[in-house]
C-alpha cells in the first residue's frame, strides 16, 4: 500500500530532522548490507569450525586431534571477528593507519590518578 501524500511528507520530515538531530545515527541507519555481511561471515566461519570439529572426531585420534582444533581455531576467530568493531572509513574512503587514534575535538580525558595528583599538588602549595 503506497503512502499518501501528506505521510511521505512527514516521513521526509522525520528524516530531515533526524539527520540533523543525530547524523551519525541517521548514516548508521542508512548504510545497508555491511553489518549483515559481517554477521553472514561470522555464523559460517562458526559452522565451517564445527563441521571440522564433527569430522576431527570421527576420523580418529591422530588427523582428527588436528582436525578438531583447527575447527576450535575457525570457530573462535569467526565468533572474534563478528564481535569486534569494523574499522572506520575516513571521508575519501580509506582506512585509518593502524595503531592511529582518531583525532577529536575534545581535549583528553584526565584519569583518576591526574586529579588525586593535581589535588595533592595544590594541598602541598596551600601548605
Amino acid at each position: 500500500m503506497p503512502l499518501s501524500e501528506y505521510e511521505q511528507r512527514v516521513l521526509e520530515q522525520m528524516e530531515r530532522h533526524l539527520s540533523t538531530d543525530d547524523p551519525r545515527l541517521a548514516n548508521r541507519l542508512t548504510q545497508r548490507g555491511r553489518p549483515a555481511t559481517r554477521y553472514l561471515v561470522a555464523v559460517g566461519g562458526t559452522l565451517l569450525g564445527i563441521l571440522a570439529l564433527l569430522i576431527g572426531v570421527i576420523l580418529g585420534p591422530w588427523l582428527g586431534v588436528v582436525l578438531g582444533a583447527a575447527g576450535f581455531v575457525v570457530m573462535f576467530a569467526s565468533v572474534a571477528f563478528a564481535f569486534s568493531s569494523p574499522r572506520r572509513q575516513r571521508a575519501d574512503g580509506t582506512a585509518p593507519a593502524a595503531g592511529t587514534a582518531p583525532r577529536s575535538s575534545k581535549p583528553p580525558r584526565r584519569g583518576l590518578m591526574d586529579t588525586f595528583e593535581e589535588r595533592w599538588n595544590r594541598r602541598r602549595e596551600q601548605g
